[in-house]
């Protein structure tokens, strides 16, 4: 299938939503353009024109700047982008390094971006993994920030700032597998551990569940995370998930510290270096430009 089409379904598209699109298109394209510059590249009527830009705007797709009445892209647009530009880099730079690491220990992992109340699946090796009748993910999976593994080992790291707001999400959250956040001494306990050993590992009472206690739900596994880090700023996290009843705690970190750390910096090295390229190949653009 051609890049771009989608399987041809006997319905009819949607005018009004195809409208819509192409307004947002014109002013992405723009940067800032007026009423009067999109009636005329869009040919659409300025009375559609007005009804379909209040809509972008309750969406906040764009908003209307006051000093000459021009409409501009919303930053929330750009930044979503943005994060999704580097969470394909960082899946694409990752994937290869988790097939090699589960070939290595035969457990499985799963790559984690943080989603600021909690830290998502993006990547899992399960597939590759020897022990792949342990499933991991699936993609999109909301993990617990502070309780497992793998969100002790991002907020343990992350930038001051960063962990600073995540904490007071947290606290605002009225989940019930959120409520250690509004507890400063056990945040503060679990994050200078973590940072001492170099590593984060389950809280004691972390089953799986987001909300649950391991006395109501204990999926019969053990983890331990470790962040990823990019020059001064933490991108995500990757972990090595056990079963209990098959290693202890203190023989799976003694034998999976070092390749998954090891791992970590080759994703963390891989990324580096992508940006690095293209920092490059934006420069040598530039030079060229006419």
């Amino acid at each position: 299938m051609e890049r771009g089409r989608v399987k041809q379904v006997q319905v009819k598209s949607i005018e009004s939503l195809a409208r819509g699109l192409e307004v947002l298109q014109l002013i992405q394209a723009a940067g800032a353009v007026s009423l009067h510059d999109l009636h005329r590249m869009s040919g659409i009527p300025k009375a559609s024109l007005l009804r379909i830009l209040k809509t972008l705007a309750e969406r906040g797709m764009i908003w209307q700047r006051i000093l000459d009445d021009h409409y501009i892209p919303s930053y929330s647009l750009s930044e979503l982008a943005n994060r999704v530009d580097r969470e394909t880099r960082l899946v694409e730079v990752a994937s290869p390094v988790l097939e090699a690491l589960t070939g290595e220990v035969k457990w499985p992992s799963v790559l984690a971006a943080p989603r600021l109340t909690c830290m998502e699946v993006i990547e899992a090796n399960t597939p590759r993994s020897y022990f792949h009748h342990i499933p991991l993910g699936p993609l999109g999976f909301k993990i617990n920030m502070l309780r497992s593994a793998t969100g002790r080992a991002y907020i343990a790291y992350c930038e001051d700032a960063k962990r600073e707001a995540i904490l007071d999400a947290l606290r605002r959250t009225g989940r019930k597998g959120d409520l250690m956040a509004a507890v400063p001494e056990m945040v503060s306990e679990a994050i200078a551990i973590t940072r001492e050993q170099g590593f984060g590992l389950r809280d004691a009472d972390f089953g799986g569940s987001y909300d649950e206690g391991r006395a109501s739900h204990d999926d019969g596994r053990d983890s331990v995370g470790v962040p990823i880090i990019v020059g001064y700023s933490t991108v995500g996290a990757i972990n090595i998930t056990w079963a209990k009843k098959v290693l202890p705690r203190a023989q799976a970190i003694e034998r999976f510290v070092g390749p998954l750390q090891e791992a970590a910096r080759e994703i963390s090295e891989g990324l580096m270096e992508a940006q690095n390229s293209f920092t490059q190949q934006s420069a040598g653009q530039k030079k060229i430009a006419p």
